[in-house]
């Protein structure tokens, strides 16, 4: 079951159009870990305001395409219509050595933390959508119990 179409203060990236919404506070990380993203394969959704409706993200029509780079400015990027959402990814909190199964309710979506500012942050969540996809398989953690 989908939650009611909702619009959200985060970020998102699809990868072969599924989507994985990055959240947390202001300033916490978010355009940024999408840019490193990008780098990794992904493809910009949104950022900063994301639409949600019916398991599908979007960026607001003024938005899509814009991402704030600190530093930098806004800049108009490629960027998919809409994805398929599989995953959360919170920004705000310390991430567990081995964290048990968490679940974003108002989302319906898989949740994992993620500490924006490290090094390996977007592998990990590349590994953690592969995990939320099934296409990895995991002995324990944020995926199994």
């Amino acid at each position: 079951m989908f939650p009611p179409a909702m619009q959200i203060h985060g970020s998102c990236v699809s990868r072969e159009g599924v989507g994985v919404v990055l959240l947390g506070p202001s300033g916490c990380g978010k355009s940024d870990l999408v840019l490193r993203l990008l780098e990794c394969g992904f493809v910009l959704v949104a950022d900063d305001r994301v639409n949600i409706a019916d398991g599908f993200a979007s960026a607001p029509p003024a938005l899509a395409g814009l991402l704030e780079i600190r530093g930098l400015g806004i800049l108009r990027l490629p960027h998919a219509a809409q994805a398929k959402l599989a995953l959360a990814v919170d920004l705000s909190a310390r991430a567990d050595r081995l964290p048990m199964p968490e679940h974003h309710d108002a989302l319906n979506l898989p949740l994992v933390h993620v500490d924006p500012a490290a090094a390996s942050a977007p592998l990990r969540v590349a590994r953690a959508l592969d995990c939320a996809l099934g296409l990895a398989p995991q002995l324990a953690g944020s995926f199994r119990p």
